[in-house]
């Protein structure tokens, strides 16, 4: 996941280059002042798909440029800046990060290309949990019987009583507090976007009461999403609610819905690690104990491993138009494309391993 040193020398080898091309606002002293040009957009950098989305949804109607540096399919874990992103970066009015030690990449990027301005942490307000060394077969999720009562965010993630909140990481984990796949809980989008509409606000010049209606809407879309999840998780047994993956990036959304984790082919936050044999038997061995029906690859990852394992155990192999669109969102434009299409895939998906069907979507989400 960090840098290699070729890639540094690489990065700041460019920053000349950054340096040169950067003619906004960032690259100065005053990294968010409004745009001098009658007509000028805002220019916005958000490292990955999904705080990209979420950016876009709060500018919606505004005149904000959002670039993203992650592109569709990318992983966040094993991203390396190309000359054109340090260009972005250094005259970007404001840079939008997932936060949370996803990006190891993004301080030397940002210290290579000249941007002086602020770097948004959405996952500021996050409480983070979970640990790459997790027991497989632990409940994911903090309480038991959750309670969805209407107008309440279903977020569990303050009081958690569940060994993930309590376990350190070991070995070189740069992940000490907990797992950097915040947004996959829908709780945790909402307090992410929220954080970058505050930020976006304080742009000089910007539209401020045109982001906040902006957020009040994607705020509702959200609740909307919640609760629609929640009511297709409750009606599957408890005992049915288990999900394996190819890496531990659910752990959020698992933690918000009571579902229980039986465990990840890779064991790691990080989707470019390798099992060890006998990580891989002692997967084999939970999804047989918990009579696991599915394995879920990722959009981003191949599914021989996965295969080879449902080759054991005789579980299905969920991938192609059936994988989960984790750590990237899809190509714009399709299901997965932006972070609401995704997350009902997702959850039609986990819906569907459990022989199950998911209810229709509500038709505010539909149009996502």
């Amino acid at each position: 996941m960090n840098l290699r040193a070729p890639s540094l020398i690489a990065l700041a080898g460019l920053s000349t280059l950054a340096l040169a091309a950067c003619s906004g606002p960032a690259a100065g002293s005053d990294a968010s002042a409004a745009p001098t040009a009658e007509g000028e957009a805002f220019t916005v950098v958000a490292t990955t798909t999904q705080v990209a989305d979420f950016t876009r949804e709060l500018t919606d109607g505004l005149n904000v440029e959002v670039t993203q540096l992650l592109q569709p399919g990318m992983s966040a874990h094993s991203f390396e800046p190309t000359p054109a992103d340090l260009v972005a970066l250094g005259s970007a009015d404001l840079v939008v990060s997932s936060g949370a030690g996803l990006e190891e990449w993004l301080d030397a990027a940002v210290s290579s290309s000249g941007y002086a301005g602020e770097v948004v942490d959405a996952s500021a307000d996050v409480t983070l949990s979970g640990s790459h060394e997790h027991d497989h077969g632990e409940e994911a999720h903090a309480e038991e019987g959750h309670d969805h009562a209407e107008g309440e965010e279903h977020d569990h993630a303050e009081g958690d009583e569940h060994a993930h909140a309590e376990e350190t990481t070991a070995g070189a984990d740069e992940h000490a507090e907990g797992n950097p796949h915040t947004w996959t809980s829908p709780a945790n989008a909402k307090l992410m976007a929220t954080e970058i509409a505050t930020h976006l606000e304080e742009l000089p010049g910007i539209d401020a009461a045109a982001v906040q209606a902006n957020a009040d809407a994607y705020d509702a879309e959200l609740t909307e999403l919640d609760t629609w999840i929640a009511a297709n998780v409750d009606a599957v047994p408890e005992a049915d609610r288990v999900v394996v993956t190819n890496h531990d990036a659910l752990h959020y959304y698992l933690e918000q819905y009571g579902i229980t984790f039986v465990g990840s082919i890779m064991p790691s936050f990080d989707d470019s690690a390798e099992p060890s044999a006998a990580e891989i038997d002692a997967l084999i061995a939970e999804i047989k104990e918990h009579d696991v029906k599915a394995i879920f690859t990722e959009t981003q990852l191949s599914p021989q491993n996965a295969e080879t394992i449902a080759a054991q155990t005789g579980a299905k192999v969920f991938s192609g138009d059936k994988a989960l669109a984790t750590d990237a969102l899809g190509e714009p434009g399709t299901p997965t494309g932006t972070y609401v299409g995704a997350t009902v895939h997702n959850t039609q998906m986990i819906i569907e391993s459990w022989g199950a069907t998911a209810t229709d979507v509500p038709e505010v989400l539909a149009q996502q």
